[in-house]
């Protein structure tokens, strides 16, 4: 077993959560996870965390995504922890190489995303140029609330997963 998986399984309840909410700021999914102890994999913790967000409802979406800045925004977002801001700037490390041109339209499209659907523009950013995921939103803008929010959600599966396998190797 993963020595981290393991200490987490034996972790007091606090600590387990922190370390979850870090991976996806949903405090309701976190609970969720931190009840499933103990986990013997790694496999099945990935099960499980898609399992258990696929059972969220809009309220915990929406605060899962609100730990996250602004694509192209340097700061990070109010609800996020230490060790998800890091993950946060590591994943749209690629917006350090955008050009200007490239942050003004971000920002602008960041604006009218967060107008239309009233929630902050999620994407898993790794691997992704800056480009590229102004196109994406500049996509998913045409999408009606419902549908956007299934790709949001999606999206945040996705970046949980990702940061789920970073907080493993931490």
């Amino acid at each position: 077993m993963n020595a981290i998986l393991a200490d987490w399984n034996e972790a007091d309840e606090a600590q387990a959560t922190a370390a979850m909410i870090a991976c996806c700021g949903s405090r309701e999914w976190a609970a969720a996870m931190v009840a499933l102890r103990p986990i013997k994999s790694v496999a099945e913790l990935s099960e499980s965390a898609d399992r258990v967000w696929s059972k969220m409802n809009e309220s915990d979406l929406m605060e899962a995504f609100a730990c996250h800045p602004r694509i192209g925004e340097r700061k990070a977002a109010e609800g996020a922890t230490a060790r998800s801001a890091s993950w946060s700037s590591q994943e749209q490390s690629s917006i350090e190489s955008a050009e200007q041109r490239v942050l003004v339209e971000l920002e602008e499209a960041n604006a009218s995303y967060e107008e239309q659907f009233g929630f902050t523009y999620i994407v898993c950013a790794t691997g992704k140029s800056a480009a590229e995921m102004l196109a994406i939103l500049k996509r998913r803008l045409e999408n009606e609330r419902g549908a956007e929010l299934r790709e949001a959600a999606e999206q945040q599966r996705q970046i949980t997963q990702i940061r789920l396998g970073k907080w493993l190797i931490s």
